[in-house]
């Protein structure tokens, strides 16, 4: 089973609990877990909590809602995995 990839933005890192989430998802050793300097969303960066879930962008108005949207889409891909890329 291969790992579901999480990629954060440094530049997002300034919005409260982001960088404490991503911390806390790199304890998952399930999952692939990935910062980079830029991610080339300045706009949605700037303005909102977000995250690349599988290459899909995941954002929320603010960390505890992006936490339940990251972990949403991770069990969703999780599910597409196991049913052999039927979703």
């Amino acid at each position: 089973m291969s790992k579901t990839t999480i990629e954060f933005c440094a530049g997002n890192m300034h919005h409260d609990g982001t960088e404490a989430f991503m911390q806390e998802l790199e304890k998952d050793t399930s999952l692939q877990v990935i910062e980079y300097g830029c991610l080339g969303n300045c706009g949605e960066c700037y303005l909102l909590p977000f995250a690349l879930v599988d290459c899909l962008i995941v954002s929320a108005a603010d960390v505890p809602q992006l936490k339940e949207r990251v972990m949403k889409q991770v069990c969703h891909a999780n599910e597409r995995e196991t049913s052999g890329g039927r979703s």
